[in-house]
């Protein structure tokens, strides 16, 4: 990067901005500015009425619009007050990233011995150690039962060793809900995890529940991957046809029996819910174990948790896809556990600790990098999950800004969710939103959900032709703005300073049919 980018920040763009403010008459919107002397524009005007709504009354809203080519600032309202961004926070941990780690880093999973392999005998334990990889699947495992069976393993007479040391044993981030511990976006990480399918909610396992052929009868029940770490416990039954599916799913804190209850109706299709792991470095060896089977390859001892010892040998090696390529499940679906999961990698690469603090530091230090004050923010996570993180809006634009001059930025950039795309894995979580709207496939944004907070930054282009930088961020309300969030996104898309667009405050009645990131319908 270059000297001049890595020291401009805010204060160099703030000289600029006064400078066309003095001579365009472009000034700042500040909540705490009086009006009185303030010359506004119409986009300021028209923003400006639709953060006024009622919604707002007794709670916080900051929005900064800024020119994504200079830098100037168009709309500013709170921008320097510290809110809680919810998923926001994933712009900084995947930017980092991308940096630190770069875009062709690949996530390994090794399978090891200390001891010799003589006569297809392996007398000794077996180390399936782990190096972050949040897309494992059980494919994966099974690719490296095959490798094992092509090198002529049949036998292995000591234990299967689950080894996650690459990383720290702090599953949970800092203050994490505890109930919200059993759902498959606040999994535990680990360096050696599995996903259940290709939306890599690694750390987690899916229940399928099937009702039975008559009334009455229990539901039949399945784990995806099959695995024998869950413990499935069940009074669910089925109910008659057109009765109310009231099946619930739920593991208990702290261990992994779940608790299966309710009734499913007669004929009802086959039902899905993921299910987050206790332990998930026992689980993946569970399931590797059974891939070892499926080879003809067993396992004389038992799983146990512990470190490969120095100097074993690498039998065989799975590789992930590229971090530039998981970029899109990443941020399209606004995967938790992948955001995590690089900051603890970024820990371990930069920092050999494989930690939180040392991957937020590192972090911090990448957004400092491109211009972002980091002195007036806190990051606590890498995801958002946390309500101790704390940004501004000033800072979410300085590194929509600074990130443009990566050579990976069109990759990052095409990674964000997009505004009315309806495919899943393009529109993201943007894509049931701002449909057949100027702001339609256009804007890139970030979205953010949790109780009393939603958040959307991004890019979009006026219909002019003028590339913008946003930041909007809403805290503590307790009827939900998220309408408004699609109505300032429609209308920087839609305007013009020749023509300024009409109103946009219908959306107001239409809000999205999902209202949280995390449910899996969205």
């Amino acid at each position: 990067m270059s000297l001049l980018r890595r020291v401009s920040g805010r204060g160099v763009v703030a000289a600029v901005t006064v400078a066309a403010a003095a001579v365009g008459g472009v000034l700042t919107q500040s909540a705490a500015a009086p009006t009185a002397v303030q010359q506004q524009t119409a986009l300021q005007q028209k923003l400006d009425s639709l953060l006024n709504d009622s919604r707002y009354d007794g709670s916080q809203v900051a929005l900064v619009v800024r020119d994504a080519t200079t830098g100037e600032t168009l709309y500013d309202r709170n921008g320097g007050q510290r809110m809680l961004p919810a998923s926001n926070t994933k712009l900084f941990s995947s930017a980092a990233a991308m940096d630190v780690l770069g875009p062709s880093y690949r996530f390994h999973t090794d399978v090891l011995a200390t001891a010799p392999v003589r006569g297809g005998q392996l007398l000794g334990d077996l180390y399936l150690k782990g190096y972050g990889d949040p897309t494992a699947l059980e494919s994966d495992y099974a690719a490296l039962a095959k490798q094992l069976k092509a090198a002529g393993v049949r036998r292995v007479y000591g234990n299967l060793v689950a080894d996650d040391t690459y990383f720290d044993n702090v599953r949970l981030g800092d203050s994490w809900a505890w109930d919200d511990e059993p759902f498959y976006y606040n999994a535990q990480i680990s360096a050696l995890t599995l996903a259940p399918d290709t939306d890599y909610d690694s750390g987690t396992a899916i229940v399928e529940s099937r009702p039975a052929a008559t009334v009455g009868a229990p539901v039949q029940l399945d784990l995806v991957p099959a695995n024998g770490v869950l413990k499935l416990v069940s009074t669910a039954t089925t109910g008659a046809a057109g009765s109310p599916n009231t099946l619930s799913i739920e593991r208990e804190h702290g261990t992994n029996v779940v608790r299966v209850t309710g009734s499913v109706p007669l004929g009802a299709p086959v039902g899905e819910e993921w299910v987050t792991v206790w332990e998930p470095q026992l689980y993946a060896a569970d399931v590797f174990r059974r891939a070892l089977a499926a080879q003809g390859i067993t396992v004389g001892g038992r799983i146990k948790n512990a470190a490969t010892p120095a100097g074993a040998t690498r039998l065989a090696r799975d590789e992930s896809m590229t971090v530039g390529e998981l970029m899109t499940p990443f941020l399209k679906l606004s995967n938790n556990m992948h955001a995590e999961t690089l900051v603890k990698a970024m820990g371990a690469a930069a920092k050999a600790q494989g930690s939180w603090p040392a991957g937020l530091g590192v972090t911090t230090d990448y957004a400092k990098s491109v211009g972002v004050d980091t002195s007036r923010i806190r990051l606590s996570d890498g995801s958002g999950l946390s309500r101790k993180v704390n940004v501004t809006a000033d800072a979410l634009t300085d590194l929509l800004i600074g990130v443009q001059q990566e050579s990976w930025w069109q990759q990052w950039y095409d990674a964000l969710p997009i505004a009315g795309n309806p495919d899943r894995f393009v529109g993201g979580t943007l894509r049931s939103r701002m449909r057949n709207t100027p702001a339609a496939n256009n804007l890139h944004g970030k979205t953010g959900s949790l109780t009393g907070v939603t958040s959307l930054s991004g890019y979009v282009t006026t219909k002019d032709g003028r590339k913008l930088a946003f930041a909007m961020i809403s805290n503590n309300y307790l009827s939900s703005p998220r309408s408004i969030e699609d109505a300032v996104g429609v209308t920087l898309a839609s305007w013009s300073d020749q023509a300024p667009a009409a109103a946009a405050s219908t959306l107001r009645t239409a809000q999205p049919a999902c209202e949280l990131e995390w449910d899996k319908a969205c």
